[in-house]
């Protein structure tokens, strides 16, 4: 069972009130080069302050005030006894602490953390004295019931990659957080330390895997952020079996840098382009702490993700930041003083990382010293999606490889069909060797983007789609109305009239082609004329006695001469029979006395308006006697209704 403590002292005792700690700065001059003789613009005034030429007004000074400041005459051991052992007994209570130097090329950061043998810096000095604090803490015997453990990683950050420096081949480490909020970098490695002859052992080489290259200003400059995480683990021997867990970071920053001054190119060029940015965001993280801001952009790069616990996170920070006197480094100098004055107002919360375990068993194997033992850990995933079936079965205490394997089809379908189309996604783009899970916050924001502008496309073609559809109805619409207005009505009978052949609609893309039978009167001819000269017959339908009784037939006339221009034109005449037209008068005045809603909207001419009239007037006035009682209704007169009676009655018969 884990748990946080806000504060605790030595004996495992909680203080009620716990008071957060503010990032501590100190400031460290450098001594001028022997080859530069040229006038220092900066110097320190006491031990907490100094000033520098105000480059507006060289006759004007501006003053800073930190924690501390070392003048180019302090020697390593007072930097460190002045700023960084007071912070070192936390980590006996299992609280976090981090060292880091900040400051510009060439202002002697890695010195400071590193030193020389004549003159050892900060990681050798906190390394030997945090292996002297577990030896043996003031003789006290409450302490005797406690055993320690020290286990150190180191790790570069290069070109926005995490290198593993004790072991080079491990490249491109992903940054992890559990579920208490602890940065962890699952897959380093962790070597166990017991004296500082093995520290050595293991640090030496690995400082020598470091990336470093030779500029303008630095003949060693280092090209990568280097990290030294050293995790102290202080574990009860007796019940309640407790655990703290302190973790120190040591971080040595690589400087920013002028490309104008250094003179760099091709690689070196690339290099510092990524440290600028680095830094860049940390100074943003920064801003974004101080103003109190809802996000912090931590995941805007690998430095800053690392440096979550040491700015506006639960370690107790100190800062030294590195400046040199000269001035051609005025710039630099003063943008670091003001980075510095920023930082100091950044207000931590340290808390203790305490878990209550049942003891071990006897028999059980101590986990390789070479490999991380974190259970809250996980192992780094493969980049390519099919890797997933290969992985494992994750259990509450970690991998179970004697399990049965992972399979997709064991997954909410939802989340691999969404996994599957991201990973497509980065295949396209040439991402298939990052991993699917620590894909880059502007490559994550360039896919929302993607998808919200794909969002927009897709109503913005609906809103398209929807507005061609009106069209087309209204369009069908006007073609309804135009040929019904097509329809001329004559006093003859229906049996007398004459007509063309039906014109077929078009039918539109969008919507349902309709069947509309277009009536037009014989031009150029003379229904009596016809009938005397015997071309048409009472007693059947066209001009073929042998033809069909039960419709309209139409026959083609020889052709004439109708007109003026419209030589050779052939014209159709349509003859209809009484007892057929009696028979579909008959039918429609039934259809109008005892037809329903639906059934009445069936007839041409009739909407779902007309047809609850209908049925209105029929409920007041009794049944039709005639389809002429039409023209009494609202809304219809005697010329609607014989056009209604001729275009329904063609269109029973025709049926």
């Amino acid at each position: 069972m884990a748990k946080r403590v806000s504060m605790m002292d030595g004996h495992g005792g909680v203080n009620k009130k716990p008071s957060p700690a503010r990032v501590r700065v100190a400031v460290r001059l450098r001594p001028p080069m022997e080859k530069d003789e040229e006038k220092a613009c900066v110097r320190g005034l006491d031990s907490q302050s100094l000033e520098i030429v105000n480059w507006r007004n060289q006759l004007e000074t501006m003053q800073y005030q930190f924690d501390a400041f070392y003048g180019d005459k302090a020697t390593q051991r007072e930097i460190y006894t002045g700023s960084v052992y007071p912070i070192l007994p936390h980590l006996l209570v299992g609280q976090n602490a981090s060292v880091f130097a900040y400051g510009p090329t060439g202002a002697g950061k890695t010195h400071t953390m590193l030193g020389n043998p004549n003159q050892p810096g900060i990681i050798p000095r906190a390394v030997r004295d945090l292996l002297q604090m577990t030896r043996g803490v003031d003789g006290k015997l409450e302490e005797e019931n406690w055993s320690y453990s020290i286990t150190m990683s180191y790790v570069e950050i290069y070109q926005e990659k995490v290198m593993d420096l004790l072991e080079p081949k491990n490249k491109d480490l992903p940054i992890r957080e559990d579920k208490d909020h602890n940065i962890l970098i699952p897959g380093v490695t962790q070597k166990t330390i017991n004296s500082f002859s093995d520290f050595d052992e293991h640090f030496i080489p690995a400082s020598q895997n470091r990336t470093v290259a030779s500029t303008k200003l630095n003949d060693r400059s280092s090209r990568s952020h280097a990290v030294l995480l050293i995790k102290m683990q202080k574990n009860q021997q007796v019940p309640p079996f407790r655990q703290l867990t302190g973790k120190l970071y040591l971080i040595d920053l690589a400087g920013s840098e002028d490309n104008r001054r250094t003179g760099n190119q091709g690689i070196r060029l690339k290099e510092s382009g990524a440290i600028n940015s680095s830094l860049f965001t940390l100074s943003k993280v920064v801003d974004a702490l101080n103003q109190g801001l809802p996000r912090i952009p931590y995941r805007d790069s690998k430095l800053t993700r690392l440096l979550q616990d040491s700015l506006g996170g639960s370690a107790h920070s100190v800062m030294i930041t590195n400046i040199a006197p000269e001035q051609k480094y005025y710039f630099d100098t003063l943008t670091a003083l003001n980075f510095a004055a920023k930082s100091k107002q950044i207000i931590n919360k340290p808390f203790s990382q305490e878990t209550t375990q049942a003891p071990a068993h006897p028999t059980m194997k101590r986990p390789r010293e070479d490999v991380e033992n974190n259970t809250s850990t996980r192992q780094p995933k493969k980049t390519k999606m099919d890797s997933i079936e290969e992985s494992p079965n994750m259990t509450r205490d970690g991998p179970n490889p004697k399990k049965g394997k992972l399979k997709l089809s064991s997954l909410d379908p939802a989340v691999v069909e969404r996994l599957l189309k991201l990973d497509k996604i980065l295949s396209e783009k040439g991402k298939m060797e990052n991993q699917l899970l620590s894909t880059p916050k502007r490559e994550r924001m360039a896919l929302l983007k993607k998808w919200e502008e794909s969002q927009v496309e897709i109503e913005r073609l609906k809103e398209k789609q929807k507005e061609l559809e009106e069209k087309a109805l209204a369009a069908e619409a006007r073609l309804e109305k135009s040929n019904s207005s097509d329809f001329e009505l004559s006093d003859s009978s229906v049996n007398e009239s004459t007509f063309r052949a039906p014109l077929r609609t078009r039918a539109t893309s969008t919507a349902k082609t309709k069947k509309v039978l277009r009536v037009l009167p014989l031009q150029g001819e003379n229904l009596g004329d016809l009938t005397a000269k015997g071309e048409l017959s009472g007693t059947g339908l066209g001009l073929n006695p042998n033809a069909k009784e039960e419709g309209i037939t139409v026959v083609e006339k020889k052709t004439r001469k109708a007109h003026a221009g419209r030589e050779n034109e052939p014209s159709w005449e349509v003859n209809m029979r009484t007892d057929l037209l009696q028979k579909g008068r008959e039918k429609i005045l039934n259809l109008l006395n005892t037809g329903s809603l639906k059934e009445l909207k069936s007839l041409q001419k009739i909407g779902e308006k007309k047809a609850k009239l209908i049925v209105g007037w029929r409920e007041v006035n009794g049944p039709f006697k005639s389809v002429e009682d039409l023209a009494s209704m609202e809304g219809m007169s005697t010329k609607l209704v014989a056009s209604f009676l001729k275009i329904n009655i063609l269109s029973i018969v025709a049926s």
